[in-house]
């Protein structure tokens, strides 16, 4: 694409303030919503890209930031391979497949890539535990195949030698260990990422993006919302609405019957021993989720989880600091612990069992009594066929007319074949987060030196990329570039960076408000 032709298309997509506050007027004089989506999280994003790909015309509300509550180190690493051979399990686990090759050979090849995933075989492993958990890994190999997952990228399982397995993850047990099984799952780098590329696409399609908005009460014709920073209450006016806000779906959908279930997850400092590149997964037996040690990809490494039960939050971690020493036979000390990270999972009320509900790829959405779509949330790899899901209810139910689903051929922003993203003349960490962006993103640092400087020595982030989080990707605070748009940056770096980019992003919005 010729750069005169890129441009174009990133003036479309951008959000910024400007185009903020230019869209709220145009609501507060009656613009029109086929679709409003309230919340901007994944599936909030997904499901108003789904929306506006179909012809609709959509506004997405968000209280916060985009991705405000998405986490940047998506755990979830075991859910690629299939648990049992049912059919509703195939079908599931074949599903997710094809989702990744989705994602990986047309929607976000640059966002997405391939986590190799370590399952260690203690000594004493019993043969037919052996045989199960290389069929597992050789199932996900052949849903990939089936799917076109491309091969050079994910390649296909295998065992290796105890030597090579703890070359992978020297966190393993010291003795009794005769190697493992490796496999590879997909993962976006960062899910913040991703939720941005989805909302950029869908504004490029005429889609209303507007963060710190937030929706008081919904109707079945609309929603009643104030504007934090405007300091207004206003009515907006929609066919049909969405409610895509995760944990707090029952505040705006009446009747709606949720139940909250808790995971926790220990966020490890860097310098805990073993860590590497290679995620290790190992079977905990029963009912209870594999143990998980993920690499901090988005984020700090995550060791996870404990399931700590219905509406209860309150379980101790020294419980999942007990399983990683059983487990994997070292235990992290105070000083690894950076903190826990509490995940409420909120799922349909009904009976089935917990193994039912953790094994869905999307619950089916909710429609109430007065016409709200409730639609809860998935993760990163199957959150297109969530919002899919979400839409056709939307049209089957409100009657509005619209063309099918098309977010399966529709690349996000970024995106390219990976032989074109590797020829780009960008750092590759800025090729991970922006794809073909990341040229424009270096430009600007070229056209002022200045902006092609860190913001503070040792910081990965360029005061060029908080301008282009301003002025592109609806930035609006300096968190909302630290937390959710740069990459990752420890405390230490965060607190000194903080004043820096809060200066840079006022005189970024000054510029984009002219």
């Amino acid at each position: 694409m010729p750069p005169s032709a890129q441009g174009h298309e990133t003036r479309k997509t951008s959000l910024n303030a400007a185009r903020r506050d230019r869209e709220l007027a145009e609501l507060a004089e009656g613009g029109h919503t086929d679709v409003l989506v309230v919340g901007g999280g994944l599936t909030g994003a997904a499901v108003a890209l789904d929306a506006a790909r179909r012809g609709l015309a959509v506004t997405l509300v968000e209280r916060e930031d985009l991705a405000a509550e998405s986490v940047r180190t998506a755990p979830g690493a075991t859910r690629d391979l299939p648990r049992r051979r049912t059919p509703g399990e195939l079908g599931r686990a074949r599903q997710r497949a094809g989702e990744l090759a989705t994602l990986t050979n047309r929607t976000a090849p640059h966002l997405v890539r391939p986590l190799p995933l370590l399952v260690p075989l203690p000594g004493g492993t019993p043969r037919g535990d052996r045989i199960a958990l290389r069929a597992r890994l050789r199932g996900a190999d052949a849903l990939r195949l089936g799917a076109e997952v491309d091969t050079e990228v994910f390649p296909p399982s295998r065992r290796v030698p105890e030597p090579a397995a703890r070359a992978l993850v020297p966190a393993l047990r010291p003795e009794g260990v005769l190697g493992g099984l490796l496999g590879f799952v997909g993962r976006p780098l960062d899910e913040a990422r991703l939720v941005v590329a989805l909302a950029r696409t869908a504004a490029g399609l005429g889609a209303r993006i507007l963060t710190r908005v937030r929706a008081l009460e919904t109707f079945r014709d609309g929603a009643s919302v104030v504007d934090h920073l405007g300091e207004r209450e206003l009515r907006l006016r929609a066919r049909a609405v969405v409610n895509a806000t995760g944990s707090h779906a029952g505040r705006l959908t009446r009747g709606l019957p949720l139940r909250t279930r808790h995971s926790r997850h220990l966020l490890l400092s860097p310098e805990f021993p073993g860590l590497s590149e290679t995620a290790l997964a190992a079977p905990r037996g029963g009912a209870e989720p594999w143990l998980e040690l993920l690499p901090g990809w988005g984020g700090p490494p995550v060791l996870g989880p404990d399931e700590a039960g219905e509406d209860d939050s309150s379980a101790p971690a020294e419980r999942l600091l007990e399983v990683c020493d059983r487990v994997l036979g070292v235990r992290p000390q105070p000083g690894h612990v950076l903190g826990v990270r509490g995940q409420p999972r909120t799922v349909p009320d009904t009976r089935r069992t917990r193994s039912e509900l953790d094994s869905d790829v999307a619950a089916a959405p909710h429609v109430s009594p007065d016409g709200v779509v409730t639609v809860l949330g998935a993760d990163p790899l199957v959150v297109r066929a969530t919002a899919e899901s979400a839409v056709n209810t939307v049209v089957r139910t409100t009657g509005l007319r619209a063309g099918p689903c098309r977010t399966a051929h529709t690349p996000l922003v970024g995106a390219a074949a990976r032989r074109r993203l590797a020829l780009l003349e960008a750092p590759a960490d800025l090729v991970a987060r922006h794809g073909t962006e990341a040229e424009r993103v270096v430009a600007v640092g070229e056209l002022d030196p200045r902006l092609a400087e860190p913001v503070v020595p040792g910081c990965s982030l360029t005061a060029g990329e908080v301008v282009w989080a301003v002025r592109h990707e609806g930035a609006l605070e300096a968190a909302d570039v630290l937390d959710r748009r740069a990459a990752p940056v420890d405390a230490a770096l965060r607190r000194a960076a903080l004043p820096v980019v809060e200066e840079l992003v006022a005189r970024a919005l000054r510029g984009v408000r002219l």
